[in-house]
Formats: structure tokens, C-alpha cells, sequence
């Protein structure tokens, strides 16, 4: 539609025959721009573009100028001429981009949380990770203090919280427990760190909350922040490192309209051998050369496939979210199932990127549907998941025993298939947030079922199936601005059916006869506990105190009811006790904080008790007739106190400078049973790390950037329960920089780090492979980069 608008009361050539100008109004990839102003040069007169981009003019003959003016265009002055005759033309606008000054807007969400929880709350970024980038989402995580890992190389590593870790440490993720095979010191954790965006670390007992594992802390990754409405793109990831040469890529891509969006994402990571700074280790005793500093066999590789979609309202929201993240990885050779003397050197050193026997492959389906609704007062929310974790571990037939010298041809169990564990999982989570007055009321449940599965020549582990149910109520109570009060209710309901198993061969018994001896009976146990806690917060300006007391439960674990065979990776013979009582613990957390300006201090010590920790014990017993000969370790219980804390001091110089100091200490004592007066296993020795970082505010033009330079003091821990080893202290420096700068009008972020900057040999006292004194990791330099992208779509 024709729009003329004159400053005149007369048509322009009112007295003269006038003519037809016909124009069009594109923009650079020749899309028709509607509602674009055109204006006749040093006149009053202007038409505006239609739907179809398409304006008219009457005009006499004469020479003109048409001026166009449009935001997000460069300004067009064009000339035409009318003589006699209609004219066409056509107006191609070029894009002008203008990158304004970056304006960061704070949400101070978390900071509320974090003062208004009673527990101790650390709240992880993405852009921490990505900082901090290490062989998997633990490794990256073990620079905040309290937090350890137990590694198994330069890609596994199961979490540590306060020195407690397998089942007593709970994994969430978008609200469903994350279920793998945790009991095991070399079952790392199956999470794609690219695809975690926020992590809240939960140190004491959070068991109200999430069930009874969580009797040592919880992991929380959240849920991925939705695109934001009408928004297409995506991000680039991509990795380096130069210790294993590893290699990775991860890829995100996106899209929302108002309602409806999806989210995906695929990781892939690849890497050799790693090495260390040594050339030779003794492996009980027996020594083992290494080529050119590579641990045999570290090699692997890792993919994750992520997709989320959902319908988001202003009060209701349903979201689906699937991920299968797949790895495969080696064994040090020398150190798992074989006798180190019979390993193959020559074979496993000609390359440090194959993946040969003894190595691991674990798949983790995962299927979660959450759903929240808004109504009145309270906010609903629902959630299940299903979850597949398929495990196999594959090793050369060791027989020893009763076993036969030659594996039979007959089995239908593959020869090389040493352990596989297929766990089925089934969870429901819902809960009801409502405020009343003062009052915050939150009451929930969460139930789960499980079906492990278990398949290879090895036996260690019957097959179970576990029911649990569990109710909660949680009250947090603001008496003023300054005071809060909680106090929370749980009661949990478990049932564990463990299965028979029969060796596969024939044994001699006492009596002369040969058998198939019973390994693992059913059995069936029922489980129940009514666990507590209350806190308080007060905030009073720059001054926070938190404190919360409670009791937390955890049920014994499979393997610790009805283990009985060798553990390859540990050299050891392990039994499990079917009369294992539920554990109990008792704690009391502590926080108190100040923060100013420039300042801010954080102090947490907390105290621990418990009647009957479960541990595994190891006895003066060998076993030479189905243990190969090696030490027997038996499931027992004893009584345990432990205390410690962490310290955190942060202090700002100015818009450049900053430091901090981070510290913790962990003590442990069993009171009771056969290693009365010891520790317990895998308690950290304490540390400090000093970290001072450089901000330069005008560096590569208005680029921000960071260098920091991070020193470790680790004190020697000779505080051991046996078979456990004493462990020298030790200094490591590591240093982390990048920079966010744009490009165009992309932000490019990157980050680059050397990780023990001086190669220094060291030995992790919560390795797995402490036993056999290997070092950790010499120099790595990590080099990350994130590209982010988005598609923009015109009319």
C-alpha cells in the first residue's frame, strides 16, 4: 500500500504530467524489508515499504535524490531520473553492526542460596569449568577444598567429599540420581563435563534431600539453562592437551521459538597413553620399566550425544532430556589381573594410542522427563527417569584354583570377558514447594528401583535388584530479616534382593567330591530409617554464621553383603558380611563468614560420628584355592569420629590484582573393631593452595583477560590404615590464562593451562594406584577454546 505525505497543500508537479516510480527495498542477501522510511532529498515527501518491501512514487520529470535512513542499515542516498517515462528501481541496504561496550548483568540468585541454606553450599559456573578443565568433571572440581578425587588414570576419577566417596556420595543430575557402578575404586564417573553448566557441591550429609546414599555429600548438576525465546545457534568447543595428546571437539546446537525449543549437543574426546616422571615403579615389588615415561595402556576415548526439548509456559514447563555418553579405556597393564612379569612390554609400548587387554567399556543411557507447574501458592514438580549403565571389563583368562588351565571351548561366556555389570534403573522424584506466612514448606518423595545384572568368567559380585522409597518434609522459617531456621524429616523404606551364583567349574570339596561350589546365596534384606536435621542461618550485613546438626543413614551396598572372589585390580580376595547393619552417622556443619569490598573469609569445620561405619578389612588370611593366593579382605564395621574443615580467604588489591587462599584438613579414627586407633582408607592428607591472579584491564584492546598462578602445599599423610602406605608431602604450581575477546560480534573465549608446571614426581595419597607408589601426571599444557554462534532470521 501507496503512503505520500506532503508539507504542502499541493501535489508535487501539480501542473505538470507525472509518472509512475516503482522501487523495492532489500536488504545485502536480497530479502524485501518491510516499514522502511524513504525520502525524497530536500522535500517533506517520503513513502514507506509494504509487507512486501515494495514503495510508489509520482513524479514529474526531473532529476532526484532518495534518501533512506533505516536502524541496523547504512544510510543510502540514491539517484534516479524521470523522463517520459515510469521507472523501476530497487534499494539494497547494507547491514551496519555496531559491538557496544559488553554490560554484565549479576544474578545474585545463588549468593541468596548459598546464605540461605543451613548445609554447606558451593555453587560451580561454567565458565569455572572451563577454567579449570581437567580429565573429567571430578578432576576439574578437586581444586575447591574438601573436594578429592580417586583417579584411575588421565580420563576416570570417582568423587571424594570430606574424605568419603563410592556410595556415600550422591550424584544428581537434573534432579535424578545418577546411577553407574560407584562401588568400585576404578568406576569412574560417567558425565560429560562440556555439557554441565552448573554444579552445587553439597559438603555434610544432605540424605533428607536425596536419599539415603548422600550420607557424605551430594553433586548436583543442574539442569542447562533454556535458550533464551526466538533465539538459533550454538557453541564450539575444542580441546588439547599435551601429557596424553588428547584432542577433543564438543559441538552445541539450539533453537527456540516462544514455546517450543530443543537443545543438543555431541562430545568427542580422544587421547594416548599417559605419562609420568619417572622411568621405572615397583609393582609389589616386582620392577617395571617404562618406555619413554608412558604408563602402558592409559589410552581411551570418550563420546557424548545430549538432547533436551520441552514446552515452557509462564507457569508450567515439561522438559525432556536424553543423553548416551560412551568410553573405553585401558588399565595400566602391569598393575590389573596379570602378574606384572607376564605382561607383554613389547606389545603394549608400540603405540601409545591402542587400547588393549586389560581395559573397560561403560555405556550410560539416560532418559529424564521433568515437569513443573505454577498454580496459586505452590509449585509443583515432577520428575522421572529411566537409566542404563553397561558395563564390561575384558582381561586375559587368568585361572588359578579350581579353574580350568584351559578355558573350554564349550563356554558361552567370551574368553576374554572378565566382568560385565548391566544396572537398570528406574526413578520418580516429586515434591511440593509452598509458602505460608514465615514458613517455606517443602515436602517430597523419591523412589527408585534397580536390576544389576552380571555376566564374565570372574565372579566378585552377585546380581540384585533394590527397591527404595522415600518421604520427606523440610521447613525453612525466616523469624526476621536476619534469622532463619530449618529443620527437616526423612523416612526411607529399602528392600535389596541379592541372587545365587554357582561357579562355573568344578571344585574339591572337604569330603573328596567335586562340586560347583555356591559362591553367593539369595538373600534378602529390608531396610528402614528415620534421619533429621535442623540449622540456622543469621545474616547480619557483612557478618553470616550457618550451623546445622543431623542424622543420616545409608543401606549396605551389594558388594558389601555378598561379595566373595578376586578383585583383579587389587590384587585381593574379598567376602562381604550379609549381616551388615545399616550405617549410621551423626554430624554437625559450622560456617562463618565475612565479606567487605576487597575482603572475604569463609571458615567450615564440621564433626562426624559414626556407630557403625562399613569398611573393608583386610585380614592376615591368603586364600590359595580360589583367591589365587591373595590377601582375603572381609566387610566389617566399626565405630568412627572424624573432624576437620575447610578455610577459604579471598582478598582484592584493586581492578587488577586479586588473591586467595583455600585450606583443609580432614581427621579420622576408627574406635572400635580390628583396626582400632587407624584412620579409615583414602583420607586425604591436609592441604593449602595459594592463588594469585592478574587482570590486565586494557590488554589486545578491551579483551578480558586473566593470568593465575595457583601453589599447592600438600602436607605428608602419615596418619594410614594398613594396606594403605605412607605418603611423602609434596609442592606443585599450576598455571591457568585466557582471554574473552570478540570477533566480529562473537565472543571467543580461551583458556590455556600448565598443570605441574615443573614436572614434579609426586604421589597421590587417594590414587588408585597409590598401592604400587605410582606418580601422578608430569607437565600438561591445556589449551581450550569456545566459539559461540547464532543464525538470525529476517522476514
Amino acid at each position: 500500500m501507496m503512503m505520500l505525505l506532503f508539507s504542502t497543500c499541493f501535489c508535487l508537479g501539480s501542473f505538470a504530467q507525472t509518472y509512475l516510480v516503482n522501487g523495492l527495498v532489500t536488504d545485502g542477501s536480497h530479502h524485501p524489508l518491510a516499514g522502511i522510511t524513504v525520502k525524497l532529498s530536500k522535500t517533506n515527501v517520503y513513502a514507506l515499504s509494504d509487507s512486501l518491501g515494495k514503495f510508489y512514487f509520482q513524479l514529474a520529470d526531473g532529476s532526484y535524490l532518495i534518501q533512506v535512513n533505516a536502524m541496523g542499515f547504512h544510510p543510502l542516498t540514491s539517484k534516479i531520473v524521470v523522463d517520459g517515462k515510469a521507472v523501476q528501481m530497487v534499494l539494497k541496504l547494507q547491514s551496519h553492526i555496531r559491538v557496544l561496550k559488553e554490560v554484565t548483568i549479576k544474578s545474585t540468585a545463588n549468593e541468596e542460596r548459598m546464605r540461605e541454606e543451613s548445609l554447606n553450599i558451593e555453587i560451580i559456573k561454567a565458565d569455572f569449568i572451563q577454567r579449570n578443565l581437567g580429565g573429567s568433571l571430578m578432576n576439574t572440581l578437586q581444586r575447591l577444598p574438601g573436594i578429592k578425587t580417586i583417579g584411575i588414570g588421565s580420563g576416570q576419577s570417582k568423587p571424594l567429599i570430606r574424605g568419603l566417596g563410592f556410595n556415600r556420595v550422591v550424584v544428581v543430575d537434573k534432579g535424578i540420581k545418577h546411577e553407574g557402578q560407584q562401588w568400585g575404586a576404578d568406576h569412574g564417573l560417567e558425565i560429560d563435563q562440556f555439557a554441565t553448566e552448573e554444579v552445587e557441591l553439597i559438603k555434610g550429609p544432605a540424605s533428607f534431600a536425596y536419599g539415603a546414599d548422600a550420607i557424605g555429600g551430594a553433586i548436583n548438576i543442574k539442569a542447562p539453562v533454556m535458550p533464551a525465546p526466538n533465539s538459533f545457534g550454538g557453541d564450539v568447543n575444542l580441546i588439547g592437551k599435551s601429557n596424553n595428546g588428547l584432542f577433543g571437539t564438543s559441538v552445541r546446537l539450539f533453537q527456540r521459538k516462544e514455546r517450543l525449543f530443543f537443545d543438543g549437543r555431541f562430545t568427542y574426546q580422544n587421547y594416548g597413553d599417559y605419562r609420568v616422571p619417572t622411568d621405572i615403579l615397583y609393582v609389589y615389588d616386582f620392577a617395571v620399566g617404562l618406555h619413554k615415561n608412558y604408563l602402558r595402556n592409559t589410552a581411551g576415548g570418550e563420546s557424548g550425544i545430549h538432547f533436551n526439548a520441552g514446552y515452557v509456559t509462564e507457569k508450567f514447563k515439561t522438559i525432556f532430556y536424553l543423553s548416551n555418553t560412551y568410553s573405553k579405556s585401558g588399565f595400566f597393564a602391569n598393575a590389573h589381573g596379570l602378574e606384572p612379569r607376564r605382561v607383554d612390554t613389547e606389545l603394549h609400548d608400540a603405540s601409545a594410542r591402542d587400547i588393549m587387554m586389560p581395559s573397560q567399556q561403560v555405556n550410560h543411557f539416560k532418559l529424564i522427563n521433568r515437569s513443573t507447574l505454577v498454580t496459586g501458592n505452590h509449585h509443583l514438580e515432577l520428575e522421572l527417569g529411566y537409566q542404563r549403565n553397561f558395563r564390561q571389563e575384558y582381561n586375559h583368562y587368568v585361572n588359578h584354583g579350581y579353574m580350568p588351565a584351559v578355558y573350554p571351548a564349550t563356554m558361552n561366556i567370551p574368553i576374554d570377558l572378565e566382568r560385565e555389570f548391566d544396572k537398570q534403573v528406574y526413578s520418580l522424584m516429586a515434591k511440593n514447594q509452598v509458602k505460608l506466612g514465615k514458613h517455606h514448606l517443602q515436602v517430597g518423595l523419591n523412589g527408585e528401583i534397580q536390576d544389576n545384572l552380571i555376566n564374565g568368567w570372574s565372579f566378585l559380585v552377585p546380581a540384585f535388584q533394590q527397591k527404595s522409597l522415600g518421604l520427606y518434609a523440610y521447613d525453612k522459617f525466616k523469624v526476621n530479616d536476619k534469622l532463619l531456621l530449618h529443620g527437616a524429616l526423612r523416612y526411607d523404606l529399602a528392600q535389596l534382593n541379592l541372587f545365587s551364583y554357582t561357579d562355573w567349574f568344578f571344585s574339591e570339596t572337604a569330603s573328596g567330591s567335586q562340586e560347583k561350589l555356591l559362591r553367593a546365596a539369595n538373600l534378602s534384606r529390608n531396610f528402614n530409617s528415620l534421619v533429621w536435621s535442623v540449622g540456622m542461618n543469621y545474616n547480619a550485613g557483612l557478618f553470616e554464621l550457618k550451623a546445622n546438626v543431623g542424622k543420616s543413614f545409608r543401606i549396605p551396598i551389594a558388594k558389601e553383603l555378598g561379595a566373595n572372589g578376586v578383585n583383579y585390580h587389587y590384587f585381593s580376595y574379598e567376602k562381604g558380611n550379609p549381616k551388615l547393619d545399616p550405617e549410621q552417622s551423626y554430624q554437625a556443619d559450622f560456617s562463618v563468614a565475612f565479606k567487605t569490598e576487597k575482603w572475604q573469609a569463609r571458615l567450615s569445620p564440621f564433626f562426624n560420628y559414626f556407630p557403625n561405619y562399613i569398611y573393608l578389612n583386610p585380614t592376615s588370611a591368603h586364600d590359595y584355592f580360589y583367591g589365587a593366593g591373595n590377601q582375603v579382605f572381609e566387610y566389617a564395621e566399626s565405630e568412627v569420629m572424624r573432624y576437620g574443615g575447610e578455610a577459604q580467604v579471598k582478598y582484592q588489591f584493586g581492578k587488577q590484582w586479586g588473591s586467595e587462599v583455600l585450606v583443609e584438613y580432614l581427621y579420622a579414627r576408627q574406635l572400635s573393631g580390628d583396626k582400632k586407633g587407624y584412620t579409615l582408607p583414602f583420607s586425604p592428607p591436609a592441604s593449602a593452595l595459594f592463588n594469585l591472579t592478574y587482570s590486565p584491564q586494557k590488554f589486545l584492546g578491551n579483551a578480558d583477560t586473566y593470568f593465575s598462578l595457583d601453589y599447592r602445599i600438600t602436607s605428608a599423610q602419615n596418619n594410614i590404615v594398613p594396606p594403605e602406605r605412607k605418603t611423602a608431602g609434596y609442592n606443585l604450581f599450576n598455571f591457568q590464562a585466557g582471554m574473552r575477546l570478540h570477533i566480529g560480534q562473537y565472543p571467543l573465549s580461551i583458556s590455556a593451562q600448565v598443570q605441574n608446571v615443573f614436572n614434579t614426581r609426586y604421589l597421590n595419597h587417594t590414587s588408585f594406584y597409590r598401592l604400587i607408589s605410582l606418580p601422578e601426571q608430569g607437565r600438561n599444557v591445556v589449551l581450550s577454546v569456545k566459539i559461540p554462534f547464532n543464525f538470525k532470521h529476517h522476514p
